[in-house]
């Protein structure tokens, strides 16, 4: 199996979630947002919703699709199967309080399925808990927290390995 693309980018997660979606995909949807909130990574077929960790870390996203189902790597925090159809054949990276941080190119429009995987989570969060309660005992003073995350040893990363699937089913027309 071979390596056809691939797209990264860091997103600033202030409401700790991050959205990954067909870029003429509408609304939103509760019950895979709650989902998210358990199993990290949930979707509903056209918007995958990302839970982080922390809110004021960047995390990283990266998006790489494949020729041919791949096995998840072995050293990663955690796995979701997932499943995202794009019928415009762009992806939208994006954080709900700021808005899109990148567009992805898919070789073409369709139904791509695959897993989701996370790594460097723990550790970033384990360090954000850490500057939080340094913070509250010395007294830091302003911008020094916010100095701290720029210094994170961690990456919080969240890879999407995709493979395609299936062309898109044409919709009915309602207009008719």
């Amino acid at each position: 199996m071979s390596l056809i693309t691939e797209y990264s980018t860091n997103v600033l997660p202030g409401h700790m979630l991050v959205e990954v979606y067909d870029a003429d995909a509408c609304l939103g949807d509760d019950e895979a947002f709650l989902r998210s909130r358990t199993q990290v990574v949930a979707g509903n077929g056209y918007r995958l919703y990302v839970q982080t960790g922390q809110r004021d870390i960047e995390v990283r996203v990266a998006i790489r699709i494949w020729d041919a189902p791949r096995k998840p790597p072995e050293d990663a925090e955690g796995v979701v199967p997932v499943s995202l159809e794009s019928e415009t054949g762009q992806l939208v990276v994006s954080e709900i309080a700021f808005g899109p941080s990148g567009v992805m190119d898919l070789p073409r429009p369709g139904v791509y399925g695959g897993h989701a995987t996370w790594s460097g989570r723990e550790a970033t969060v384990a360090y954000y808990r850490r500057c939080h309660r340094l913070a509250a005992e010395e007294r830091w003073e302003a911008g020094r927290l916010e100095a701290a995350w720029k210094q994170c040893p961690a990456v919080e990363q969240y890879t999407l390995d995709l493979w395609f699937v299936r062309e898109s089913e044409p919709e009915d027309d309602w207009y008719e």
